[in-house]
């Protein structure tokens, strides 16, 4: 089957060689690459590379590399369509029907790349036309010279309604080909289709491969109804999933270590210029989703330059909640806000590459940023307002999606505001102290202290009593088995609760060990229990398993047992789940907040402590509910 290149472009683009090799080279970060053992020759120094974002690996001990497909055809003896299948699944796309409506789809698509390059060529070549001294003019103005003009394709639309179309016509495409790719103004009251760009600079888009793909246009009349102008959305342009200069500033990026994303076209051009080719712009939009998804190919940590003034504040604003949900572990976003008032671009013309540098040397993280949007200029002065300040920041924090982030966002976010309200006004209240013993002498302590909760985590009382756990509380820490049990006994559960078990801290190193290849057999997509065996036995980890199951052929958990409703199994995990995350969470803040009382006491601090005591309380409680459930597959639920 031949697979049109814009779908085997979308694969590559979704899924990073790294999450392809990690299935079976277990990787090492080392600088902007990945580093791992040969998979094709027994090595002990790590000669094998892989580098995302040139989309390939390369293993020195064999001399084998490629991009994906080839790592899956060379380690697992698939074919070519059978590679395309296996990451296809893994990036979330449907297989392409091989039909002969499929088949003219593509044609058409490279019947419009054909129609766009041909638009690119004639604006080019009329920016070099006589007529048109005052376009090159304004680009000299704008310090944009002749080697900038050539590097971004600049050209110019002539102001006539109809030049763009004869042109194309006269090379063959056809006026439907023309409004499809976005260059005619068509509609039901237009008798005539005429050229959506004139009297315009013209700023090519490209995709990733550095075909042109749609245009943005700069207005040369002062009364213009839109300073800038975009092609509209078309069968190869997505507004909103397209990042100007991107296919220059990979290689860029890759090299420099990092990518800086600006506002406008002239502003890519004037970061180049100043040595930064690192640079990409969204397309005259507040930044989305999948263009944050596309920085994150090209760097762990892009950097957000923002223009100096209020326009540009409230951009970041924009772009910290469209980025919340989506950040985690190696997927974040830094900061540049320039001087009030001005772009890159006069930022540059000012002060030079220097300039520039320095803002970007000052690039702040997000949550510096999140930090200021809520505090600056907020009154504090009251419990109810500084109560709010904290529900706020809850609120913020629960968008992140993932977990471990999440509860250090909640962290860093509840010691800032501790800070901000101890240094207030009248806040916390001077404390009462007083003598443990009479007459005022003896060993002093605080009037209302609240006795110490430091110690391991234990499961609570009504799931220790089961017979599950029974004298096996120096193997391995109760809820960890149960959870280990219940996705050993159903494996499909784990393709659920994936992101929640990776995310799990476990104290028994054989338990992250066996978690470790409940994954790896989750990524393959794999649940048949003998190869999920087979898998448990190459990590050497049959005796821990054995344990498991003895413990399981004792206990009266009914609900994890392989013959267990699937229901039922997968609340008890799911209920498993979340008390450790909590608990585990909760105790981790507790050895915090005790530090910070044994340094500074305070109220907030003193509350918080009390706070978490109740909620650990609780936990107990609520365990009982995994002993409990049931009533899903019809049987009798036991209450302890």
């Amino acid at each position: 089957m031949r697979f049109p290149p814009s779908f085997l472009d979308e694969i590559r683009a979704r899924v990073p060689v790294s999450a392809v090799v990690s299935q079976k080279v277990k990787l090492k970060k080392h600088g902007r690459e990945w580093r791992g053992l040969s998979p094709f020759n027994a090595e002990k120094t790590p000669s094998f590379y892989v580098i995302d974002e040139k989309g390939f690996f390369h293993d020195f001990s064999s001399g084998k590399s490629g991009d994906g497909f080839t790592f899956l055809m060379e380690t697992e003896g698939l074919t070519f369509p059978e590679a395309v299948e296996k990451l296809a699944g893994m990036a979330g796309l449907p297989m392409p029907v091989e039909t002969k409506e499929a088949r003219e789809l593509e044609e058409k698509r490279a019947s419009l790349g054909d129609v766009l390059e041909w638009a690119a060529q004639f604006f080019e070549a009329q920016l070099r036309g006589s007529a048109v001294s005052a376009a090159r003019a304004y680009l000299s103005n704008r310090a944009i010279g002749e080697s900038d003009r050539a590097r971004f394709r600049l050209g110019f639309a002539p102001p006539e309604r109809h030049a763009l179309r004869d042109h194309l016509a006269g090379k063959g495409a056809s006026v439907e080909a023309m409004i499809e790719a976005g260059l005619l103004v068509h509609g039901e009251d237009i008798v005539v289709p005429y050229d959506r760009f004139r009297d315009r600079i013209m700023f090519p888009i490209c995709d990733r491969a550095g075909r042109v793909i749609a245009f943005g246009g700069r207005a040369m009349q002062k009364d213009a109804q839109a300073k800038y102008l975009n092609s509209p959305e078309t069968p190869l342009f997505h507004k909103g999933a397209t990042l100007y200069n991107q296919h220059n500033a990979r290689k860029a990026a890759h090299e420099a270590g990092y990518v800086v994303a600006v506002e406008g076209y002239v502003d890519v051009i004037a970061m180049t210029a100043a040595g930064f080719p690192q640079t990409v712009a969204p397309l005259g939009t507040a930044l989305t989703a999948e263009q944050c998804a596309l920085l994150w190919t090209m760097a762990e940590e892009p950097i957000l330059c923002f223009d100096g003034d209020k326009a540009g504040r409230k951009a970041a604003d924009r772009a910290i909640d469209t980025a919340l949900p989506l950040l985690g572990p190696g997927r974040s976003f830094r900061f540049a806000l320039l001087p009030d008032g001005q772009d890159p671009d006069e930022l540059f013309r000012a002060g030079g590459a220097a300039a520039i540098a320095e803002a970007i040397g000052a690039a702040r993280p997000l949550v510096d940023l999140l930090w200021a949007r809520e505090t600056e200029g907020a009154r504090l002065d009251t419990p109810e307002r500084r109560a709010a300040l904290e529900r706020r920041f809850a609120e913020l924090a629960r968008s992140i999606a993932d977990e471990a982030l999440r509860r250090h966002y909640s962290q860093e976010l509840n010691d800032r505001c501790a800070t901000l309200f101890g240094r207030s006004r009248n806040y916390p209240p001077r404390r009462e102290w007083r003598s443990s013993g009479g007459g005022g002498r003896g060993p002093m302590r605080r009037f209302n202290e609240q006795p110490s909760l430091r110690g391991p985590l234990t499961i609570g009382a009504s799931l220790a009593r089961s017979p599950l756990f029974r004298g096996q509380a120096a193997a391995i820490a109760p809820r960890e088995a149960l959870i280990l049990i219940i996705l050993l006994n159903h494996p499909q559960l784990l393709q659920t609760q994936l992101e929640a078990v990776a995310a799990l801290d476990l104290d028994s190193a054989e338990a992250r060990e066996l978690r470790a290849a409940l994954i790896r057999c989750a990524a393959d997509g794999t649940t048949d229990r003998e190869a999920i065996e087979r898998e448990i036995a190459a990590a050497g980890l049959e005796a821990f398993c054995a344990r498991l199951a003895n413990m399981t052929a004792h206990a009266s958990l009914w609900n994890v047992r392989a013959g267990a409703a699937a229901t039922d199994a997968a609340e008890s995990l799911r209920q498993a789940l979340i008390l450790q995350h909590r608990a585990r969470a909760l105790h981790k803040e507790l050895r915090k907040i005790e530090s910070r009382l044994a340094d500074a006491p305070s109220d907030h601090d003193f509350a918080r402590l009390s706070d978490i005591q109740a909620q650990l309380n609780t936990i107990e409680g609520t365990e009982a509910m995994v002993e409990g459930f049931g009533s899903l597959s019809g049987r009798t639920t036991r209450t302890v």
